[in-house]
């Protein structure tokens, strides 16, 4: 099969797209033929050195595919069926072997090649917004990063939700996707201070909930941004890894820091989370609440032209590899 490799740490140029050997699925996994792939930045960051997959997993980059089941195994599939799956590493393959719990049927009503863009988005924004933060109606709900895969989705499940939620992004025609999709609270961080902004826009009482993705660059800010009782939670660290924290801050608050990762968890954690987005998640999807937001495709040969347009910045929703 073909798949993509990446021949040292480095920017785009780094990948190439070779022949290799099939895998081959083990007792509780299965195979799929894959149709998409979705980029993640976590792709990015293992392309540059900086995220190696975790022991065991693919070298292959690509955490979320969509596709047919090509070797059911002894799951609960069938030969054909389209689904999505969370991976751990190699859905920049035209193959991947998945363990079974952490693959699910792609939801009814969605095109296959569109559904690559949920898994990844929707395992981690209801893992972090609802079973780890506790995302309830009426709660105020800060999200950074409006306008990627992560944002997108959590602003789609936050409305479905009941919640409110703020928004910051870096330009206007981010938040525009943000506005399109119900947000009134609009912050552009490059010319706005989002503390202010949602103080005023809660009557100063804060976020109920925090996504973060930015880390360290914003956790005094973002301490400040918390209501009483609130709760953050750091899934990214764009604006780096060490802080200091003002403890007092956090305690005259009551208020709780999470600090979670996907990838590395382990398959019974992951596929409790796939089925929480199989009951929950995929409902939204059905009538239309959340919705996959696709920015630009490219076939796999062009994987690193998809990167460079990853680096760039300036997409909005998800980009795709499309398997040949």
């Amino acid at each position: 099969m073909r798949a993509v490799v990446i021949e040292g740490a480095g920017g785009p140029e780094v990948l190439s797209v070779q022949e290799v050997d099939d895998p081959v699925p083990g007792a509780g996994e299965v195979l799929i033929d894959v149709v998409a792939a979705g980029l993640n930045r976590a792709d990015v960051q293992q392309r540059r050195g900086y995220y190696p997959p975790p022991a065991g997993a693919s070298p292959v980059p690509g955490l979320e595919v969509s596709g047919t089941i090509a070797d059911a195994g002894d799951s609960q599939f069938a030969e054909g069926d389209a689904v999505v799956a969370l991976l751990a590493g190699g859905g920049y393959a035209e193959k991947v072997v998945v363990p079974a719990g952490q693959v699910v049927r792609a939801p009814e009503g969605v095109d296959l090649v569109e559904a690559a863009a949920l898994p990844e988005t929707a395992a981690t924004v209801w893992s972090n917004l609802v079973l780890q933060a506790g995302l309830a109606p009426g709660d105020d709900v800060l999200i950074h990063g409006a306008s990627g895969g992560i944002g997108v989705m959590a602003i789609q499940v936050s409305l479905a939700l009941g919640a409110v939620p703020h928004v910051t992004a870096g330009s206007a025609a981010k938040l525009d996707v943000a506005r399109s999709l119900g947000v009134r609270t609009l912050v552009n961080y490059r010319e706005q201070d989002f503390v202010q902004e949602l103080m005023a826009a809660t009557d100063g009482r804060g976020a109920d909930v925090i996504l973060d993705v930015v880390g360290a660059k914003y956790l005094a800010r973002n301490i400040q941004a918390l209501a009483t009782g609130g709760r953050l939670v750091v899934i990214g660290l764009q604006g780096g890894a060490t802080a200091e924290l003002d403890l007092g801050a956090l305690m005259g608050r009551r208020a709780s820091i999470a600090g979670t990762t996907l990838r590395a968890r382990p398959v019974a954690e992951k596929a409790a989370i796939m089925a929480a987005v199989r009951e929950s998640v995929w409902p939204l999807v059905a009538t239309g609440a959340v919705r996959p937001f696709v920015d630009r495709t490219f076939p796999l040969a062009q994987v690193a032209e998809a990167h460079a347009y990853f680096d760039a910045g300036e997409h909005t929703g998800k980009i795709l590899l499309l398997m040949p």
